[in-house]
């Protein structure tokens, strides 16, 4: 991105980056939760995406270090460049040798290629989509609308370290200390707070209703990965792979509306605040459709 401004090069970029995050997220989550429930330590699956939280907030650090050195936004996308390359370096390094945690029994039955799609799979699937919509909204427009009322850069640049920081906790928080909680629960209680956070600016327009909703937002979407992602291993049982990245694919599908929504809204009176409620009503939906569904069936932990 900092060795071009030709648009069309920016759009295959992101599109190949779009397509790189999602291939990251199916595969670590799958590999992650197998082995940890291997290990009998699925407590640790809150460290696993902490992980995200912690590149949100290193991400944002970076970005007031690099102000701060007075880096042009071209050098400064290099320095992510030359960052990520080291932390891929890293990580193969750490995987060089396979990282294999136990064996599948010599008798196991090789799963089916493909398994049917059941209402409980449509209703996990669509309610995953949500957090799409509900996160992308307010994570793309929230560090502009403090901009609105902080105009000093290094000021309201410490929405994002504030939010990755919140998301990272959270997990950790989450698998430590409330790992026994049905998993379909967790995720809807997480979403009526994200939604409450998400509607919070629209009827309260000023910065301190915009940090408690980076609070709330940024405190809740890793939950809701985590939570939903599990329930998906849990649904999918020995197809929780292509599952996973179904559900995923549902998940970008809501990244991609998310904003065409804000557009459509664009040019009404009060029309972002009407995304941001659209948004927070869809999560509430989906929180209830959760509920709903963890009461008439077991917990699945």
């Amino acid at each position: 991105m900092g060795v071009t401004h030709a648009f069309a090069v920016w759009l295959l970029l992101r599109l190949l980056a779009g397509v790189a995050s999602a291939w990251i997220l199916v595969h670590v989550s799958a590999w992650a939760l197998e082995r940890l429930h291997r290990l009998r330590r699925a407590d640790l699956q809150g460290v696993v995406y902490a992980g995200v939280g912690l590149g949100i907030a290193g991400a944002g650090l970076l970005c007031l270090l690099l102000m701060d050195m007075r880096v042009d936004s071209d050098r400064a996308w290099e320095w992510f460049g030359a960052v990520s390359l080291l932390l891929t370096t890293a990580v193969w390094f750490a995987f060089r040798n396979g990282a294999r945690v136990g064996n599948p029994p010599a008798n196991a039955v090789p799963p089916a290629r493909r398994a049917p799609w059941t209402a409980d799979k449509l209703r996990v699937a669509l309610c995953y989509g949500a957090l799409g919509i509900g996160y992308i909204i307010p994570a793309t427009f929230l560090p502009a609308m403090a901009r609105h009322y902080l105009g000093n850069p290094a000021v309201f640049g410490w929405a994002w370290p504030v939010f990755g920081t919140a998301a990272a906790l959270s997990t950790w928080i989450v698998s430590r200390w409330l790992h026994g909680v049905d998993n379909r629960r967790l995720w809807a209680v997480s979403y009526w707070l994200m939604a409450l956070g998400v509607a919070l600016p629209s009827v309260w327009p000023a910065l301190s209703a915009i940090l408690v909703a980076a609070l709330l937002v940024g405190g809740t979407f890793m939950v809701v990965t985590m939570a939903g992602l599990r329930e998906a291993r849990a649904v999918a049982g020995d197809q929780a792979t292509g599952f996973i990245a179904a559900i995923t694919a549902v998940f970008a599908t809501g990244q991609v509306i998310g904003p065409l929504i804000v557009s459509a809204f664009a040019g009404f009176r009060h029309g972002f605040a009407a995304a941001l409620l659209l948004a927070s009503v869809l999560l509430a939906f989906a929180a209830v459709a959760l509920w709903r569904s963890a009461a008439e069936q077991p917990s699945r932990g």
